[in-house]
């Protein structure tokens, strides 16, 4: 079992910078592929950002792409989203989730690899 608590959401202006965290327990942490996930109101829960097991390989929506950066620190156990240049539309509840990826250098691109999910952060984004 993976235990994953966000952290950093709130309201933010437009143009604005937040950084979420994301802090795992329970299990070797470099043992996980971690992805960044959001959901609107309304909306399906789609993959923001994901970074693989050291951190070498990363994966952005294009929507964000130049915008987000998504990192780890696997000495603390803890991902990292950096959201610069916010947008209304980024408005969601953002998750972190957490994928087995032990022996694969590749990332999980697929909402259905990720085993385990934290309770999500709001994020509010106003014009």
């Amino acid at each position: 079992q993976v235990q994953l608590v966000e952290y950093g959401g709130r309201l933010v202006q437009a143009g604005g910078s937040l950084r979420l965290s994301c802090a795992a327990s329970g299990q070797t942490f470099s043992n996980y592929a971690m992805g960044w996930f959001r959901q609107a109101p309304g909306k399906e829960r789609d993959l923001v950002a994901a970074v693989s097991r050291f951190g070498v390989n990363t994966y952005y929506r294009d929507d964000v792409k130049g915008r987000f950066t998504i990192s780890r620190d696997n000495a603390k156990n803890t991902v990292y989203l950096q959201m610069n240049s916010l947008k209304p539309e980024d408005t969601a509840v953002y998750y972190c989730a957490a994928a087995d990826y032990r022996g694969r250098s590749t990332l999980p691109v697929n909402t259905l690899r990720y085993e385990y999910w934290g309770q999500g952060t709001q994020v509010t984004v106003s014009q």
